[in-house]
């Protein structure tokens, strides 16, 4: 199947015409994001908007899931609104707010050590909805997120901005960019100082080839001077959306995936290797602009995918999308035949199975855009 010569909304090569509206096209889109709205963003996604410690569930196998909850309330308690502070209002940038506290004892700043799936985004989100602070002082993103920040304001003007706060989280500290991670680092020194405290959860090295998970030492020794502000907590335990559920679905006919998005009001319909063309001519940082409005993915042709490169790329998307409960149907190849045994097996190998972990769970939620035919 030709994967540029569809139209948008077109019906797959092969099928017959399917009756309905004409179905979004994520190939049609070149969002662009100003800087204001990256900064308005910075709260946990959609997906975690309900979050809080009281709806984590932890395994009863795994202790330190217990255990991890209890310190993280603990942290939240010790970061309310410190004597004259005010009401938190700041200006955009954080110009107009009154002199900033004095950072309270202990650490400032707790690092979630565990596998992909294992809760740890529904710890950090619960622990930003916890603080007890305004929310215009309390900021949640990716690490991806927070670079792309700095890119945008510049890295005096994010100082500015962020310094003003009581928490930053940054999910997915992305540890394989040395160059980077330096630049988080400064700039996560640089809030410190100003009484930011700090949470994080991490990805693996590209180096720690035969590693089931990442070490918080390689973490601590990444942020270099940081180290003594940071708490580890180690989260053990399986990915939890393969806990009692049942394998990944097979994927659908081409035109059952094509019936869905034009009987799905705000699906969208693509071929799947052009839509991979297409996001390496969007910035990451767009890719959530990308699926805005958009209900449901809807993919035809799914295939391995070609190089690391669009590999990278394929998993900030399923981020967005899995952040935002986007579900994805597709057909072609099930989503844990997308990356190859070298890919899985390579320094990346963590952001490959997150991936498949995160597209499985929003292709078993599309299941019901089908049977509901």
């Amino acid at each position: 199947m030709s994967s540029s010569s569809a139209a948008p909304g077109s019906a797959p090569s092969g099928s017959a015409p399917i009756a309905g509206a004409t179905p979004l096209s994520l190939c049609a889109r070149e969002p662009h994001v100003p800087a204001d709205r990256l900064v308005a963003e910075m709260v946990p996604p959609p997906r975690f908007d309900s979050v809080r410690f009281s709806t984590y569930i932890p395994d009863p196998n795994q202790p330190s899931q217990s255990e991890a909850v209890q310190v993280l309330e603990g942290f939240a308690a010790g970061l309310g609104e410190a004597p004259g502070t005010g009401t938190g209002k700041r200006g955009f940038f954080g110009l107009g707010r009154g002199k900033a506290p004095k950072p309270p004892t202990g650490p400032r700043g707790v690092y979630l050590d565990g596998g992909y799936g294992v809760g740890k985004t529904h710890l950090l989100a619960s622990l930003w909805h916890a603080t007890p602070a305004d929310p215009a002082r309390k900021a949640f993103g990716t690490f991806v997120e927070l670079t792309n920040l700095v890119g945008a304001l510049g890295f005096q003007q994010t100082v500015q901005t962020l310094s003003g706060h009581r928490l930053l989280c940054i999910d997915e500290f992305e540890l394989d960019d040395p160059g980077d991670t330096v630049l988080v680092s400064s700039l996560l020194a640089r809030l410190v100082e100003a009484g930011v405290a700090l949470a994080a959860t991490s990805n693996t090295l590209p180096g720690k080839l035969g590693e089931g998970r990442f070490a918080a030492a390689d973490f601590l020794r990444e942020i270099q001077g940081l180290s003594a502000h940071f708490r580890a907590l180690r989260i053990d335990g399986e990915d939890y959306r393969h806990r009692g559920l049942p394998e990944a679905p097979a994927p659908y006919s081409d035109e059952q995936v094509t019936r869905a998005a034009r009987e799905t009001d705000g699906a969208s319909l693509d071929d799947f290797p052009a839509l991979l063309d297409h996001l390496a001519r969007v910035h990451p940082s767009r890719y959530g602009a990308l699926t805005d409005g958009v209900s449901a993915v809807c993919l035809t042709g799914v295939r391995p995918v070609p190089d690391q490169s669009t590999a990278l790329r394929l998993v900030v998307l399923a981020d967005r999308l899995y952040d935002r409960e986007v579900p994805v149907l597709a057909s072609g190849l099930p989503f844990d035949r997308l990356f190859s045994e070298e890919m899985l097996k390579g320094g990346y190998r963590k952001k490959y199975f997150r991936a498949i972990s995160r597209l499985t769970a929003l292709a078993r939620d599309a299941g019901r855009l089908v049977d509901a035919d």
